[in-house]
């Protein structure tokens, strides 16, 4: 949670800044060609990022057959992204526009070919990424604003990001000694491996769409700027998203280490408490973003992004959306290797996302694309809730949702009525907003008095 919270600060310091060098055009030319390199870099991953998180927690109290998964799944990461590799040379080759760009975009597949994150996330082991993150972040940081000076640096600019990339994954390569053994070739059975990750590689391309196949279509029908407007949307929502999913991130090896040791009890415990902690904060962060975005938009973008702020009212639903998915499809369906209702649900959304996308876009433009991925995340969270039912009480997870709900709905019509008495947009009425909604929101809840509240305060008192 730390760490999400120290990335959330870094795009608040250079999207702003980025923004007003590059303009919507190179915003959008960024979005654009970094949403097609995704594709390859899927392909290259397959399913074996999260194929492999579950199955080193699995495997972690056998160090050998630990160390055996670890060269298997690292040889078949390697080939897949190496094929993926000449597919995109082949690309570039034959496109005409923006090759540069595309090239320098290129090294996110080296990035991928040597990324062993997925490793120490199976083994808990977060200290080591998140130091190793924190730090190339920084660095990148100080390179974007020391280099990055006009509009004809965005090649410069997509360099610092996927070389940052680069560098931060093999960082973490030095790790590894501690817990994997020099490989007998003749003794790794990488085949075995190929079925499952094709199987998870399913969720992994429906899952992609929701990430780049608006942007990619957005820049085809409309043009760069629209993926632009709708990339920084997608940008401050993915960052409030990664604080309320970073329980999904922790305790998927966590469920799936009790699940391997049969311990039911204890995954439905973990669910329930883990529901109820990224409600009490996903309802305020959708609501408090829906209220600020208008004065938020023309402070953190500037001149020429006015309509990023209705992106961001009609995204902030997905928060709360995306939230509960995370919950039963990430640290619930994944870890106890129900992957079929997983792969459904996020197939389903991808599908509906597609329908929806081109009659929206052509009538609406961005916003239409925005409607469409709202409408797709509702019907995967409402199939996954449906697969799940007979298995959780669901009535005690979400017994108490309409107190988070009522909370967040004050605190974001006192926040509009807060901007509104100011009517001055500056940097101190959006602080002043997100303060008084907070103080707001944190009152109601004494007033309504959730369950989870009452335990929080129990654990401060036991921890004073």
């Amino acid at each position: 949670m730390g760490y999400q919270v120290f990335i959330l600060l870094l795009p608040i310091i250079t999207i702003p800044y980025v923004s007003r060098i590059l303009g919507p055009t190179g915003i959008g030319i960024n979005a654009f060609t970094n949403s097609i390199v995704q594709y390859f870099v899927l392909f290259g991953t397959l399913g074996l990022t999260m194929y492999g998180n579950r199955e080193v927690a699995y495997r972690r109290d056998d160090p050998k057959r630990l160390s055996s998964l670890f060269w298997e799944l690292t040889v078949l990461r390697v080939v897949t992204t190496g094929i993926a590799t000449i597919l995109y040379i082949g690309f570039i080759l034959i496109v005409g526009e923006y090759q540069t760009f595309y090239l320098i975009q290129g090294l996110l597949l080296i990035a991928t070919a040597i990324d062993v994150s997925w490793f120490f996330q199976g083994l808990e082991e977060f200290r080591i990424t998140v130091l190793r993150n924190t730090l190339v972040k920084i660095i990148s940081l100080i390179l974007i604003f020391a280099l990055v000076r006009t509009k004809n640096d965005l090649g410069l600019y997509i360099l610092i990001l996927t070389g940052s990339q680069v560098f931060g994954n093999m960082t973490l390569l030095p790790y590894l000694k501690r817990y994997v053994r020099v490989p007998h070739l003749r003794d790794l059975r990488i085949i075995d491996h190929l079925r499952p990750t094709l199987q998870m590689f399913i969720p992994q391309i429906a899952t992609q769409v929701y990430l780049q196949l608006n942007k990619t279509m957005l820049g085809a029908l409309v043009g760069v700027q629209a993926s632009g407007f709708y990339d920084n949307s997608d940008k401050i929502v993915k960052i409030i998203l990664a604080i309320v999913t970073a329980t999904g991130t922790v305790l998927l090896p966590h469920t799936a280490h009790s699940f391997a040791q049969g311990k039911h009890d204890e995954v439905e415990a973990s669910l329930d408490k883990s529901m109820h902690f990224i409600l009490v904060i996903a309802f305020p962060l959708a609501a408090g973003l829906a209220g600020v975005a208008p004065v938020f938009t023309k402070i953190f973008f500037g001149a020429g992004f006015g309509p990023v702020s209705d992106l961001l009212i009609i995204e902030s639903i997905v928060i709360v959306l995306i939230g509960i998915s995370n919950a039963t499809g990430v640290q619930y369906l994944l870890p106890t290797n129900q992957l079929k209702p997983f792969t459904i649900s996020v197939v389903l959304g991808a599908i509906s996302n597609i329908i929806l996308n081109v009659p929206f876009i052509l009538f609406l433009g961005s916003n239409g694309a925005m409607i469409a991925t709202v409408l797709s995340e509702l019907l995967v969270t409402v199939y996954q809730l449906e697969k799940v039912k007979s298995q959780l009480r669901l009535h005690m997870i979400f017994h108490e949702v309409w107190k988070y709900l009522v909370a967040a709905l004050i605190m974001s019509v006192s926040v509009r009525i807060f901007i509104g008495v100011l009517s001055v947009v500056s940097l101190v009425t959006l602080f002043g907003a997100i303060i008084y909604g907070t103080v707001i929101y944190i009152v109601a809840l004494f007033m309504l008095r959730p369950i989870i509240l009452l335990e929080m305060l129990a654990s401060l008192k036991k921890f004073h």
